[in-house]
């Protein structure tokens, strides 16, 4: 980053965007490495997913349409029972595998991410074999915050589900109930997307401070607040997107038998690469918008500081923490 710590301040979500592309393109050498190695699995894995996911269900429902045609108390409708008992243990453990592995790599690549663009903004020499000595530690402090918003998420899941069981119960079916189940659920999004902004910002102050879980939280929703309507944007584009490429996907290759297996598969790449490009694109993104987000609050992390405990000292990883580093108050 070219720009002094008080210009950060006042970008703008285009503003963000642009900066994002230019540190790709600065050090797109080392970024091209950390998406092949990180990344590209993470893409990866989402779209075989969604793809083996289809295969396993449309079996269950096609031996579960076998199974409503076959006279209960048979040997065949037993077998049936059984076959679909296991298909359903292997869906479910199918589901798992790719959770955990989906969220390994999405941590990974967030250190990874998060540590490259800080080394840039600090003009810092980066090198993809640092970034890779480095991102094995720094993932972990990743987990805890991520398990900190799990925990947030699902007692937010919780309370919300109660408050649309009492609107159920107590409010008599009719437009009034229409109404109040409609703006129930449009508190829930706004409280859902709310949430997962604060966890994005959360993860790059996991990285870059001396501070995760609850406390990374914590901080993250004090630096959103004046920026919360860029923020929002930024998630509900990238997410947007996100939401596009997995529908194309899924109506192109999943389901596309009748688009013939040679654009299915060229289908399926243009797919792949979209995702790939968003990834990153969307990580760098959300590591810019850290340092917008403490510019515009007036805290301005002195870069030689902050390029030390970037360092790996002994093949240790060193964070931030507010004794080493003294954020300054700066008046524009």
């Amino acid at each position: 980053m070219d720009r002094e710590p008080e210009e950060l301040q006042f970008l703008g979500l285009i503003g963000i965007y642009k900066e994002s592309l230019k540190i790709i393109f600065t050090c797109r050498r080392v970024f091209t490495k950390i998406t092949l190695a990180l990344i590209l699995p993470l893409t990866f894995i989402f779209l075989a997913h969604i793809q083996i996911s289809e295969l396993i269900f449309s079996k269950i429902i096609r031996n579960e349409v076998d199974l409503d045609s076959t006279r209960s108390g048979t040997p065949s409708y037993y077998r049936l029972s059984d076959r679909i008992s296991s298909e359903w243990t292997t869906f479910w453990l199918f589901k798992a595998t790719y959770f955990l592995f989906f969220l390994i790599f999405s941590l990974l690549s967030t250190s990874a991410i998060v540590y490259s663009v800080a080394s840039i903004y600090t003009s810092k020499e980066l090198t993809f074999k640092k970034v890779m000595t480095v991102v094995p530690k720094v993932w972990k402090r990743l987990m805890v915050t991520f398990l900190w918003n799990f925990i947030i998420v699902f007692f937010y899941n919780v309370v919300a589900g109660l408050f649309f069981i009492l609107a159920l119960i107590g409010i008599a079916p009719g437009t009034t109930r229409g109404v109040v189940l409609i703006g129930l659920l449009v508190l829930y999004f706004i409280g859902i997307v709310y949430i997962s902004i604060v966890w994005h910002l959360a993860s790059v102050i996991s990285v870059l401070e001396d501070l995760k879980g609850i406390q990374a939280m914590i901080k993250s929703e004090a630096l959103i607040k004046g920026k919360k309507w860029i923020a929002s944007a930024i998630f509900v584009k990238l997410n947007l997107g996100f939401l596009f490429i997995q529908m194309a996907f899924e109506k192109s290759v999943v389901h596309g038998e009748e688009l013939g297996m040679g654009n299915r598969v060229l289908y399926g790449m243009i797919c792949f690469f979209l995702l790939l490009k968003l990834f990153l694109f969307g990580l760098v993104v959300q590591s810019v918008f850290y340092f917008v987000c403490k510019s515009y609050h007036h805290e301005s992390i002195d870069k030689s500081c902050l390029a030390d405990h970037l360092e790996v000292y002994l093949g240790d990883y060193v964070p931030l923490t507010s004794k080493d580093v003294q954020l300054e108050q700066y008046h524009v």
